[in-house]
């Protein structure tokens, strides 16, 4: 049995998860977050297999001291010596046109991934980090890197490619990347196990980030987040799909940076603008309860950009023959799925209310009489990342 190390980094936080497998059966020992990296209050959670979470509250300088804690507490806990790690995989989000698939990290890979990270101006740099940090601790230990973009390499042109000068494409490598591929992949690949005849299919990728992916015969073949992770639906604090003249027009009359107007659409605008401060759905669905004005605005808004693209995709494939919902609104939020299904009737589609009631579990939610099937599959990146980084480094 192999011990491998999956990595998940965030500008501000780090998501690990230790598996064991013989490349058949992956159990995980122990699994975490590091939160508030260089910030005052920040802590680390394990969980080790069937244990209770404990919360270790720590000083946690940047990623490389996040890394040590997270050794020190797995040492002290499943690991009797940093020796049993026999790979690292991590997930990035931006591979370019350069990746299609997980690699073995070297130098020329890193190169490749220095010249891609400011297409994603949230997370970029967060994810180099942690492949930094891990070269650094643990040398001659071989690391993968599972890529968000590569599942949406299979768009085809006109999917891909935008109405600019040719020369934004062909010097400029600007185009329709996609993200979350590695969810829209997991989930795809699960729905296919338990309906193979199932050949098109819309994956509805739903959290804080958000994207909706159409796949035809278990290939991406559209997808809603586009050059950087900002377009498609709206989202927690991002705008999602607008006039290209707006950022324009506001550095033009406010006087703004490009800096200053990069931030604002991801960090101020989505639900976080259009509810009054509220980036959590969850807060929202509250404050929609209670008659909120804004809420309910920012609910509508989100339920009609879903919507829009479900319509959209199912359009461009000649129909649609199941809808997944995953993530942490996807899987959590049966007032979501609910509002979303019922808007869309007219195809035929009809969920059963009391198993949409359920959370975070993989169910049919549609009934019998339903011309569309609906799940719902709780994502697993750490997974696929881990059956990748086995069958790469073993």
């Amino acid at each position: 049995m192999k011990k491998i190390l999956i990595l998940n980094s965030g500008s501000s936080s780090l998501k690990y998860q230790l598996f064991e497998t013989d490349g058949k059966v992956y159990n995980v020992l122990a699994k975490g977050l590091a939160e508030r990296i260089g910030i005052p209050g920040s802590n680390i959670s394990f969980q080790a297999q069937n244990d209770e979470k404990q919360i270790f509250k720590l000083e946690l300088d940047n990623h490389k001291t996040t890394l040590k804690a997270i050794f020190d507490i797995l040492l002290k806990n499943v690991l009797q010596s940093m020796d049993e790690i026999s790979a690292v995989g991590h997930r990035l989000g931006h591979g370019g046109e350069y990746f299609d698939k997980s690699v073995v990290i070297n130098d020329d890979v890193m190169t490749k991934i220095y010249e891609t990270k400011d297409l994603l101006p949230l997370h970029g740099k967060a994810f180099i980090y942690g492949i930094e940090a891990m070269r650094s601790i643990l040398p001659d230990v071989p690391q993968v890197a599972t890529f968000d973009s590569a599942f949406h390499q299979t768009m085809p042109k006109e999917a891909y490619l935008y109405a600019l000068p040719t020369e934004q494409y062909e010097k400029y490598r600007i185009r329709r990347y996609g993200f979350h591929g590695t969810s829209h992949y997991y989930v795809s690949r699960e729905l296919s196990k338990i309906l193979p005849q199932a050949s098109k299919v819309i994956s509805c990728h739903l959290g804080s980030g958000s994207s909706i992916t159409a796949i035809k015969n278990g290939k991406s073949i559209d997808t809603s987040l586009g050059f950087t992770a900002t377009g498609g639906v709206t989202m927690g604090t991002r705008c999602g799909d607008i006039d290209a003249y707006i950022p324009l027009y506001i550095m033009q009359t406010q006087n703004k940076t490009a800096e200053e107007v990069n931030l604002m659409m991801n960090k101020e605008c989505g639900l976080y603008a259009l509810s009054g401060g509220y980036s959590d759905t969850r807060d929202i669905e509250k404050k929609y309860y209670e008659g909120d004005e804004q809420a309910i605005t920012a609910i509508n808004v989100y339920v009609h950009n879903v919507v829009k693209y479900i319509g959209a995709y199912t359009a461009e494939m000649g129909g649609v023959d199941a809808i997944i919902f995953t993530a942490g609104i996807g899987e959590n939020s049966s007032f979501l799925r609910q509002k979303i299904c019922d808007r869309l009737a007219f195809m035929g589609l009809k969920i059963d209310k009391e198993i949409n009631a359920q959370r975070g579990k993989l169910v049919e939610l549609s009934t019998k009489e339903s011309t569309v099937k609906v799940y719902v599959i709780p994502t697993n990146e750490e997974l696929v990342i881990a059956q990748d980084t086995y069958n790469l480094c073993m």
